[in-house]
């Protein structure tokens, strides 16, 4: 046990020590890269969420318009075919007046 030289020993654990900080610290400043690069992907997924929600929205806002269009569409088509089956009706009316009155005329020139 002499031989054994503490000194050569204890200057190989500071060096050993020294290398382990250093490969931490590398790790670590490593770590902190990815941090930061994941945060920045995280700074540009929310920028991108943020334009497709508002395009989500201008496009919720058109069809919400396209269907009130549709409502109105629908309510002037339905009166349109209410007039239009009025209008026939009035007309058959009309026919069956003319008929009847056709018919009278007739009657009364052939036998009077």
């Amino acid at each position: 046990m002499g031989d054994y030289d503490w000194t050569e020993h204890h200057r190989q654990q500071v060096l050993q020590g020294r290398q382990i900080l250093e490969r931490t610290s590398a790790s670590l400043a490593r770590s902190n890269q990815i941090a930061i690069e994941t945060e920045h992907t995280g700074h540009e997924v929310i920028s991108e969420l943020e334009v497709q929600r508002e395009s989500l929205l201008r496009s919720q806002r058109r069809l919400e318009n396209a269907n009130e269009h549709l409502s109105k569409s629908g309510a002037i088509l339905r009166a349109m075919k209410r007039n239009l089956l009025y209008n026939k009706l009035i007309l058959i009316l009309i026919i069956v007046m003319e008929v009847v009155i056709l018919a009278g005329m007739i009657y009364l020139k052939f036998i009077s």
